[in-house]
């Protein structure tokens, strides 16, 4: 028998950002790198993605106003984003330090495919993309909604994902069948 205890207060909620971030911080997510093309081409670790609609197929990343990327969204007609597997944790890390390099430079120190529907960079490795045309942005306090429609996409079923939970990055261990199913276990 679990004991529940009562939820606390919404102002200590709304006071405490440390707290609300611990609390957001339970739910795992993946772990995606999110670009535009173009004459300067930007990258940007997000986990804030999630997949919409399957008609028309849309997905949402969600960006703090603050930024480059942001900017770099608003102005752009279309987008991508690689869905980061195990063993990617330095790429995600790249794309989150602000001192990496500005326009393509910044995509140097990562393998990388042209991304043909969208015309943004393709993290080589990844467990999934998502090429986009921008459908829709919606304001949400300090960060847009950036909605996608696909235009095109592909897959590693095979590729575990890299996930962040708790303010650290994960990988996710194969089940026993999975493995069985591969030819992994015998």
């Amino acid at each position: 028998m679990s004991t529940l205890t009562a939820a606390p207060p919404r102002a200590a909620v709304i006071g405490d950002p440390a707290r609300l971030r611990r609390a957001f911080g339970a739910f795992a997510t993946g772990v995606t790198v999110v670009t535009v093309g173009g004459a300067s081409p930007r990258g940007m670790t997000a986990n804030s993605f999630t997949s919409v609609s399957l008609d028309p197929p849309l997905v949402l990343v969600s960006v703090g106003k603050e930024a480059l990327m942001h900017r770099r969204l608003a102005e752009a007609d279309t987008f991508s984003v690689s869905v980061l597997g195990a063993g990617q944790e330095g790429v995600a890390r790249h794309f989150a330090d602000r001192s990496r390099p500005m326009g393509a430079g910044q995509f140097d120190a990562v393998d990388h495919l042209p991304g043909r529907a969208a015309g943004a960079p393709l993290i080589a490795g990844a467990a999934a993309h998502f090429e986009c045309a921008k459908w829709r942005a919606y304001d949400a306090g300090d960060h847009t909604l950036y909605l996608g429609e696909l235009l095109a996409m592909d897959e590693s079923p095979e590729r575990e994902p890299l996930v962040f939970h708790r303010g650290a990055f994960r990988e996710v261990a194969p089940a026993p069948l999975a493995q069985a199913q591969r030819g992994g276990a015998r």
